[in-house]
Formats: structure tokens, sequence, C-alpha cells
């Protein structure tokens, strides 16, 4: 399946940038006509927004069902989540910090810079926000859009799930996973039109507000890349040798194949069979442990998209001058540490995930297209900075059973 889909992953990397450059002379050469075909970048939004519900839904069940049928594996499922969640939780807190400090909204415009009527970022007390995340009816959550009582439920759903060791639960299991692979299958078809719509979405932004848009996104560019930079090269190595016991240049080296190709791929899921390779072969760690941690990694472990996130939806609440509370950013930070956890291992799922962060704060999708234009490598980094946490939790997860490779 990896031999199969990488190839199309590389020539979508080339689609979109071709893309960018393409909606970029195009709407400073044809500003009415890239205002006309607009629609086909909302078009684009709107499939996006169509998936978001059932893929969080099935990806969160279908996630915590593989960590409860892995029980057996007794502390390895404790240690690889707890480890996982405070990875994504600092990469989070990075992008965050560096967001307040170098403020990569400032100077950007989208539209007239005025919230788009009925959309607000409302202050909410940490109680109501608590309360919000129950839903009262799931399906009317579900057909509102509202993401964070979809997520309280699919995780209390499939908690109860796992504990139905019988037919009856293998046969909802079932079920789940197979609407998951639909949903992945959608997912990949929707992200096939991305060059088109990438190409409506900055043709019009450019046709707009001219070719000083693009210019001015090097702050944000510069914000995101360095979080994931001080991520991927001070926080993980740090973890890496003080809690795995391991030397991070002799590391890297030794998995540098698949850190290439998740760089190149901008997919985690096509990058998964190398990376269990290089962790197995080349940094000599256990094959339990690699078949157990990696995999989960991959679908739960997502530090440089939750990062991207949050630095994605706090660039833009600057944007529309909404200054967000401290308690509106542990909202992002949460949220962003959610819809990290039910990003599918695709490219630009983090672009999918976005929505669901900017929804919880009351921000409006308009957003997304101005910073859309340089989405793509920045994809490429948040992808290899997301397979480099899974290799760096497997060597944690190893030492902490007794085995240093």
């Amino acid at each position: 399946m990896n031999d199969q889909r990488t190839p199309w992953y590389l020539k979508l990397h080339w689609q979109v940038l071709i893309a960018l450059g393409f909606g970029l002379v195009f709407g400073v050469a044809f500003p009415k006509a890239a205002e006309d075909l607009g629609f086909l970048g909302d078009l684009f939004l709107r499939l996006l927004t169509m998936i978001i519900v059932p893929l969080i839904f099935t990806s969160l069940v279908n996630g915590i069902t593989s960590l409860g049928n892995a029980r057996s594996v007794g502390r390895v499922g404790v240690r690889t989540v707890v480890y996982y969640m405070a990875s994504t939780t600092g990469a989070i807190i990075v992008g965050l910090g560096l967001v307040n400090i170098l403020h990569p909204g400032h100077g950007l415009h989208i539209g007239n810079g005025s919230l788009p009527e009925g959309l607000n970022a409302t202050s909410q007390s940490l109680p109501v926000f608590l309360l919000h995340m129950v839903p009262d009816n799931i399906v009317s959550a579900m057909a509102r859009g509202q993401i964070l009582p979809v997520i309280t439920f699919a995780i209390l759903f499939g908690i109860f799930l796992t504990g139905l060791n019988d037919e009856r639960g293998r046969a909802v299991q079932a079920v789940v996973d197979g609407v998951l692979d639909v949903i992945q299958r959608l997912t990949l078809a929707i992200v096939r039109l991305a060059p088109v719509g990438i190409f409506a979405l900055l043709a019009r932004e450019v046709a707009r507000s001219g070719i000083d848009v693009i210019l001015s996104l090097w702050r944000y560019f510069l914000v995101v890349g360095l979080g994931l930079v001080i991520h991927a090269m001070i926080t993980l190595p740090l973890l890496l040798l003080l809690l795995g016991r391991r030397s991070p240049l002799k590391f890297v080296r030794a998995v540098l194949p698949a850190l290439a190709t998740a760089f190149s791929t901008a997919s985690s899921s096509a990058t998964l069979p190398l990376s269990m390779e290089c962790a197995e072969q080349e940094a000599k760690l256990p094959r339990g442990i690699v078949s157990f941690v990696l995999p989960l990694g991959a679908t739960v472990n997502m530090d440089g998209t939750a990062l991207y996130e949050a630095v994605a939806a706090l660039t833009i609440a600057q944007v529309y001058g909404v200054h967000l509370n401290l308690t509106q950013q542990l909202v992002v930070l949460l949220t962003a540490l959610l819809a990290s956890v039910g990003a599918a291992g695709i490219p630009m799922a983090g672009l999918v995930m976005l929505v669901v962060v900017l929804k919880a704060v009351g921000l409006p999708l308009e957003g997304i297209s101005t910073i859309i234009a340089v989405d793509r490598v920045l994809d490429m980094m948040r992808t290899a900075t997301n397979v480099w946490s899974d290799l760096v939790g497997a060597a944690v997860v190893a030492r902490f059973e007794g085995s240093t490779g």
C-alpha cells in the first residue's frame, strides 16, 4: 500500500506548489476572474468541514478501542499515552508562547479585517466551557458541527466499547473501523482536490488584497517554523537524552530515512512502514514496542500538527483583532490536543483539523484562505516533526521497559 501511495503524495506535493504559483499569478493578472472562481475554494472548505464530525468520531473511537485491545501490553500502553500527551502539550505550549511574543497576525489582512456577521469569539469561563463539552443531544451537536461535544461523546463511547468483550462489542468495533476506512478514503479524495481549492482561495485573496498578502506571511511562517524547530531540535532530543538515555545524534542518524520520507511525502501513514523498519533494524528497538508505539503514534501523536493548529488559530484571531484571553487559549490548547488525536496521517490533515480549532473559539473559516499560501511547506515540516516524536516515544518507552537497544 505504501508503494502505491507514496508516488501519489509526491505528485500532490508538486501539484500544490504549482497551484500556489498559478494562483498568485492569476490573482494579480485576472482579479475579476479570480473573484468569480473563488467559490471553488469555498466548496473545498465546505468539503473539509463536511467530513470533520465523522472523521473525529470514528478516529477517536478506533484509537481508544485499539488501546483497549492492547491491554495485554500493560505498562507499555500507559507509558505510550503519557508520553504522547506530554510531548504534544509541550509542542502546543511552545507554539502559543511564540505567537504571544511575536504576534504574527499583526499586519495581515483578511477581507475587511472584521469578523463576518454572526461569528464572534465569545469569552467563556472554564466551567462553562467544560459544561459545553458534554452534549445534551449528541445528534443535534453533530448536526450543528459542535466538535468538542462530539469529541467527548466519542471518548466515552470508545471507553465503554472496550468493555464489551463479546461478539456485540466486536461487531460494533468492526462497524466503526469500516466507517473509518470509508471516511479516510473520502478524506483522501477531498485532499486530491487541494490544488484546485488552494488555487481558487489564493487567487481570490490576492485579487482582493494584492501581492502584499503573501509577503506579509513571513512572520507567520517564521513562528510556525521556529516552533517546529524548537520542538524537534531541543524539546524532543532532551526527552530522548534524559528519558530514553540515547544519543540524539546517533538516533537521528538511524532513523533519518524515515524523517526524509515524512518530509517529502507529508504523510506519517505512508512513512509508517519505513519508520518501523528504521526503529527496529537501525535503532535496535524491540519489535513488540515498535509494532505498538509507532502505529498508534501515526494515529494519535501529532506534535507538529497540534503546534501548527494553535499558532494558526491565534494568528487568525490577531488578524481579526480578537483578543483571546488565558481561558480561551487553554481552550485552543485542549482543542488542538484533542483534534491532533483525530488527525489522519495524510497530507494536509492539519488543515482539516484546523477547522475544529477555529470553531472551538468562534473564529471564521475564512481566515484559512490567507495562511494557506504557505501551508504546503509547513505541512512537510510538521509531518517530519510528528514522525520524529513517534520515534523518540518508542525509544523512551523501550528504555522504561528495560531495553536500551
